[in-house]
C-alpha cells in the first residue's frame, strides 16, 4: 500500500525514492510488526486469559510440564495479524507471489485455529483427528502445489546446494514432493513448538535466512553472480520474510520461559507452511530444510521413534520430539531451547554458506 501510494510522489520529493527499495520496506516490515506485537501483544494475552483459552497439557509428557496448564495459548493469532497488516502496508500487492503467500499463511493458520479451538473446547491435547487434520493440510497443500505447477516457471527443476543447474526436472513428480514439503514443514514446525520460546527463536533464524535468499532470487544481478535461479519478483518476499522476523521477536518477547503464551498451532502450522511455499516460490526447497535442520531433526525423532515402537516394542528416544529426550535426560528447559537455538544459528549459516560453493 505505502509503495503504490508514496513511491509515484518521488516526482514531488525525491525523497519518496527509498519506498522503491525492498531493503528499506522489509526493514521497517519487520520494524512495525515488532511494535504491533509489543502494543497489542498484552491486551490479546489478557483476553485470552479471561476467556479461560488455556493450553491443555498431554499428562504423559515431562513433568515440569504439568505446571503450564491453562497457560494462553493461540498467540499464534497475534503473530498472523502484526504479519498481514505490515505486509499489507509494505508489500507491493501487484505481485502474484506476495498474495499466494498471504493466502498460504492465512489458510493454515485457519487450520491451527480449529485444531487449537477444539483442544481448549475439549479440554483436550489431542485438537483435531489426526487424520482430518493431515487432510485438511494436504488438501490445502495441494490447491498452492497445483497453482504453482500451472503457472510458475520452471516450477518443477529441482536444485541443490552446490549445483549451479537443476539436477533434474521432476515433472509431475513435483507435485506431491511439494505437497509432502509444504505438509512436513509446517508439521515440524508445530512439533517443534513444545518448550517455551524454542520455536519461535528457530523460525528467526530461518525467516532471516528466507529473507537473504529471496533478495538474491530477486536480483538478477546477484543471482546471476552466485549461480542461482533469478526469479522475477521473489524481492517482495524478502517483506514478508522479514516481517515475520519482526513478529517472531515480538512474540518471543511474551514467549520467553516462563511463557505468558503459547504460539498453538494456529502460529506454527500457518509460518511452516508459508517457509515451504516462499522454498518452492524461490527454488531452495533442500536449503530451506538445511536453514531449518532442527525442525527436520524434531520430525525424525518422532517418525523414527514411532517406526522403531511399531516394529521392535522399543523406545529409541526416552521421548519423541527430541527436544523432550533431552529434558527427560535432565537437561533443564532453559538449556535444551538454548542449545537448540544454537543448532539453528548453526545450521542457518551453513545453508547460507552454500550459496558461494557451487
Amino acid at each position: 500500500m505505502f509503495y503504490k501510494f508514496f513511491y509515484p510522489l518521488v516526482r514531488h520529493w525525491t525523497g519518496f525514492n527509498v519506498f522503491q527499495y525492498i531493503t528499506f520496506r522489509g526493514a521497517y516490515a519487520a520494524l512495525c510488526t515488532l511494535l504491533l506485537c509489543f502494543l497489542f501483544g498484552p491486551p490479546i494475552v489478557e483476553a485470552l486469559r479471561k476467556l479461560k483459552l488455556g493450553q491443555s497439557v498431554r499428562d504423559d509428557g515431562p513433568p515440569t510440564h504439568l505446571k503450564k496448564g491453562g497457560t494462553p495459548t493461540m498467540g499464534g493469532l497475534f503473530i498472523i495479524i502484526s504479519v498481514l497488516v505490515s505486509a499489507l502496508l509494505w508489500m507491493d500487492l501487484d505481485n502474484s507471489k506476495v498474495w499466494l503467500t498471504i493466502i498460504t499463511f492465512v489458510v493454515f493458520g485457519a487450520i491451527g485455529f480449529i485444531d487449537d479451538s477444539l483442544k481448549i473446547k475439549c479440554r483436550d491435547s489431542r485438537g483435531l483427528p489426526a487424520l482430518l487434520k493431515l487432510v485438511l493440510q494436504f488438501l490445502a497443500a495441494s490447491v498452492i502445489v497445483l497453482y504453482l505447477y500451472c503457472h510458475e516457471k520452471n516450477s518443477t527443476a529441482l536444485y541443490l546446494p552446490f549445483f549451479k543447474n537443476p539436477v533434474v526436472d521432476m515433472g509431475w513428480l513435483w507435485v506431491p514432493f511439494a505437497v509432502l514439503l509444504i505438509v512436513g514443514e509446517s508439521n515440524a514446525v508445530n512439533l517443534s513448538d513444545g518448550l517455551d520460546g524454542l520455536a519461535s527463536g528457530l523460525l528467526i533464524f530461518v525467516f532471516i535466512s528466507l529473507a537473504i535468499l529471496t533478495y538474491l532470487s530477486g536480483r538478477a544481478d546477484y543471482s546471476q553472480y552466485l549461480g542461482i535461479p533469478h526469479i522475477p519478483g521473489a524481492g517482495e518476499l524478502t517483506v514478508f520474510s522479514f516481517a515475520c522476523v519482526g513478529a517472531c521477536v515480538g512474540f518471543l518477547w511474551f514467549n520467553a520461559h516462563p511463557a505468558d503464551v503459547f504460539m498453538g498451532d494456529v502460529g506454527s502450522l500457518s509460518l511452516g507452511g508459508v517457509i515451504a511455499v516462499i522454498s518452492l516460490l524461490i527454488k531452495k526447497e533442500i536449503l530451506v530444510l538445511i536453514a531449518g535442520g532442527v525442525f527436520v531433526l524434531e520430525a525424525a525423532s518422532v517418525i523414527i521413534q514411532v517406526l522403531v515402537y511399531k516394529m521392535k516394542k522399543k523406545r529409541v528416544f526416552n521421548m519423541a520430539p527430541l527436544h523432550h529426550h533431552f529434558e527427560m535426560s535432565g537437561w533443564a528447559e532453559t538449556k535444551v531451547v538454548v542449545r537448540f537455538w544454537i543448532l539453528g544459528g548453526l545450521f542457518a549459516i551453513i545453508a547460507l554458506s552454500t550459496l558461494k560453493i557451487q
